[in-house]
């Protein structure tokens, strides 16, 4: 035991006058400073897959030509360094006048091409019986409005934004033009408070698609902006479903009456799970008729996965990120499970009579802030 501590003891001294020999500076010398750490604008960037990829929290700029105004979109991305995790400001926030999302908004047909206009707005938007969060939305209601057009027809989007902090619309799964795509920073400059950008692209192809917010997405998109656009086939369906439902899948968190960005990380996780930005028993119960085929148009916006369990009735996967499955290849089952981003068109017959329960086999996503039954549950009325 002596051995060992003493031989402990002087291996460390040595260890000791070794670094001291190395680090201290010879006489009459200035000790040298430590190399400072380079701040993140001075941290090099990288080519990766032939594209200049810029320093930590270095600002996002390019040059982007609007190929269909022809104008000159330069101009700096914003910070891509993060944004403030407290609450959203309520001041002077008014209450919703819509009572349901996703509801289909008109258009203006100017010579061969459909104008849509959205403005991106605050609102209170009651998510269930003394609920309500402050919300980031699209004409007023979450989820934003329903965009229905035709493949081959020309879209035009008007975005007007009346939020506090810029903000851009991505087209998610429609095949549209670099410069339309939506990413503030890469292909077209983040949209200022107060100011207006117009998309514009040919729809295709059919399918069931989102649109919504690619500006500090992991705020804006849970605060509420994001909208399903549906394409219909240039052959119409024949037949066509006799119920045909859209589900946006998304999280929220509210604490004492205030809302946050709801986020899958400690501190900030949801206690809300919302199927077209309302929390059972607010969602909607959708009647339907013994006989009918049904058509669910699954679509996960949050940042959570959501596996949906139908009660009663088995379905079949017919579509997924809105392209057509083969029949030859469609699954039959009960759940799907819908990540972020997917999109899953479902179809079942109405075959058994009764109220059957539609919800997320996460049981946790079926309360209202720990509270059983709420969250991730709907009901199918059939008759």
């Amino acid at each position: 035991m002596f051995k060992r501590v003493l031989f402990w003891s002087t291996t460390t001294l040595a260890a000791v006058v070794f670094a001291s020999m190395m680090f201290a500076a010879p006489a009459g010398a200035v000790a040298k400073q430590p190399a400072p750490t380079p701040t993140p604008t001075e941290m090099p960037s990288m080519e990766m897959g032939g594209m200049t990829m810029p320093g930590a929290s270095e600002p996002v700029t390019g040059t982007v030509t609007d190929t269909v105004k022809g104008t000159d979109v330069s101009g700096a991305g914003h910070d891509m360094a993060g944004h403030a995790m407290g609450s959203v400001s309520s001041a002077g926030v008014l209450p919703a006048t819509a009572m349901a999302g996703a509801q289909p908004l008109d258009y203006v047909l100017e010579g061969d091409t459909k104008v849509f206009t959205l403005t991106a707005e605050v609102v209170e938007w009651p998510i269930t019986e003394g609920v309500t969060m402050t919300a980031y939305t699209y004409n007023g209601m979450v989820p934003g409005p329903l965009l229905r057009v035709t493949e081959g027809d020309k879209v035009r989007v008007v975005l007007q934004n009346q939020l506090p902090e810029a903000t851009t619309i991505h087209w998610h799964g429609v095949m549209v033009p670099n410069s339309m795509d939506g990413v503030a920073g890469v292909t077209q400059p983040a949209v200022e408070p107060g100011e207006t950008f117009t998309y514009e692209f040919v729809a295709k192809p059919a399918g069931s698609y989102m649109y919504h917010s690619h500006t500090e997405g992991d705020k804006q998109v849970g605060l509420g902006l994001y909208a399903p656009i549906i394409i219909d086939p240039a052959q119409p369906e024949s037949p066509a479903p006799d119920v045909d439902v859209i589900m946006m899948l998304s999280e929220a968190r509210v604490v004492d009456g205030q809302t946050y960005a709801a986020m899958p990380m400690a501190g900030a996780e949801p206690n809300y799970f919302l199927i077209n930005g309302k929390a059972f028993p607010a969602t909607e119960t959708i009647p339907v008729k013994l006989g009918d085929r049904v058509r669910i148009r699954f679509m996960g916006i949050g940042q959570l996965v959501h596996p949906m369990h139908l009660h009663g009735m088995p379905f079949k996967i017919v579509a997924t990120d809105g392209h057509p499955v083969p029949e030859a290849a469609q699954l039959t089952k009960d759940t799907v499970l819908v990540a972020p981003g997917e999109r899953y068109d479902v179809e079942f017959i109405a075959s058994e009579p009764g109220q059957w329960m539609l919800h997320c086999h996460i049981l946790h996503h079926t309360t209202n802030d720990g509270v059983e039954p709420g969250g991730l549950m709907m009901v199918f009325d059939v008759r």
